[in-house]
């Protein structure tokens, strides 16, 4: 995705709608501004469990269950061994 956009006379620019709704921030929202070498990321200041605790939150709710994914494979692992025996 990529907008253009001109600077306003107060150095402001405004986030097209989509990226709004893309980065899920609304008027109020707190964003945090990256500068690596001269590229500018703009990301939201949630935290990544929050985004994803919000993601899930829109989807099936039997997705809102985390899931201990580290458990799952190991025991899957085992069983697996076990079949191999």
């Amino acid at each position: 995705m990529s907008f253009r956009r001109r600077l306003g006379a107060k150095g402001q620019v405004v986030i097209p709608k989509d990226v709004r709704e893309f980065m899920n921030v609304e008027p109020g929202s707190e964003i945090v501004f990256e500068v690596k070498d001269d590229t500018a990321f703009i990301k939201s200041s949630k935290p990544p469990n929050e985004l994803l605790d919000e993601y899930l939150s829109i989807l099936n709710p039997k997705l809102k269950r985390k899931v201990a994914l580290e458990e799952i494979l190991e025991a899957e692992t085992l069983e697996e061994i076990d079949l191999h025996r």
